[in-house]
């Protein structure tokens, strides 16, 4: 492969300067030599990637979705082979979290999960599984000292590299990220961000994603990884309950883990509706008739079936149902367990 520098042209594009690269492979900025447009290029650096290189832009080309990196050309025969894609003018989530560290803002970190699962969504509808869930792949197309207004259409996931279409995987040619288990299989993916059956070199489905989704959730909370068993709200008072649950139903075997995205983004449903409007000036727990409910505690406004306050987690009823079989809190209207699918009717009767 050819070295590279600022200056030289890829297809109509004019390269201007080297924003990543791995073992396999570098992204370039680069710009439209007629139009101006800004894009980035991936160009792998060993020959016998090229194929890979190819999986991948085929996978993304199939994900036309807001929250996905979208690719814009491919030619795996060019001099050098290169991908061509949308350029996220941002910083990615990982220099976010080492920037904001336990400071990180909660609606920040809300819209954020809220934009990566509705890429994994979209993505897994088109059976294709990311297996790098990480927040060096999840961009950020906002300014980083502006974080807390962040909206969920402004996250960006990329690098679908080690992406799996049905049997078929693409090793990404950003980095090896591979691993042999006991048994001999290759394993790929990044060690911290895997789920348990992923690191055993099992048979995946969308479940692994939403496990290390659920380890971004608690890094942006609480500035670290999870270890033990420990809540992200042990850590911070301003985290309500409901994101403990959200991260309780994708940090978790795979049996008791959220089914789809989709799921977990139901967990979240009620912030992505917008700010609550501001609690009356009357004492905690009046309302005028027919108003939505308010937290005894905080006063703040709460959907009409909420068990916890999303603000402060308090608790609102006066007893919290549970599944009969894994124990876990369900809401009275569930028709079955979200953490391991029991039929919730059999208990009501």
């Amino acid at each position: 492969m050819p070295i590279l520098n600022p200056g030289d042209r890829i297809n109509n594009y004019l390269l201007e300067k080297q924003v990543g690269a791995g073992s396999f492979g570098e992204v370039w900025r680069a710009r439209h030599h007629v139009f101006g447009d800004i894009v980035a290029i991936k160009i792998p650096t060993d020959t016998q990637y090229v194929r890979n290189l190819q999986r991948e832009g085929v996978a993304i080309h199939g994900l036309k979705h807001p929250n996905v990196v979208r690719a814009i050309d491919l030619d795996p025969y060019g001099d050098p082979p290169y991908l061509i894609m949308e350029f996220v003018d941002g910083p990615s989530l990982r220099e976010a979290i080492d920037q904001y560290g336990r400071k990180f803002p909660v609606d920040a970190a809300i819209a954020i999960a809220c934009g990566v699962l509705c890429a994994l969504k979209v993505s897994h509808e088109n059976g294709l599984i990311h297996r790098d869930v990480k927040p060096a792949n999840i961009l950020l197309a906002h300014p980083i000292e502006k974080l807390a207004s962040i909206e969920s259409e402004a996250v960006k996931v990329t690098d679908f590299g080690l992406g799996r279409v049905g049997g078929d995987t693409a090793q990404t040619i950003m980095q090896s990220g591979s691993m042999l288990t006991e048994e001999g299989r290759s394993v790929a993916g990044t060690l911290a961000y895997m789920a348990p059956e992923q690191k055993a070199g099992l048979d995946l489905d969308g479940r692994c994603d939403l496990y290390a989704c659920g380890i971004m959730l608690f890094e942006m909370l609480v500035g670290e990884r999870p270890q033990g068993t420990d809540m992200p709200s042990s850590f911070r008072r301003d985290v309500p309950g409901f994101l403990d649950e959200a991260y309780r139903g994708a940090y978790t075997r795979l049996e008791r883990r959220f089914a789809s995205a989709e799921m977990m983004l139901k967990a979240l449903e009620f912030e992505t509706a917008g700010p609550s409007p501001s609690p009356p000036p009357p004492s905690p727990g009046w309302r005028p008739p027919g108003a939505a409910p308010r937290c005894s505690k905080c006063a703040k406004a709460l959907h009409r079936d909420d068990q916890f306050c999303i603000h402060c987690g308090h608790q609102q009823v006066a007893s919290v149902p549970r599944c009969a079989s894994c124990h876990e809190v369900v809401h009275a209207s569930d028709r079955f367990c979200i953490f391991c699918g029991n039929d919730l009717r059999v208990m009501k009767t």
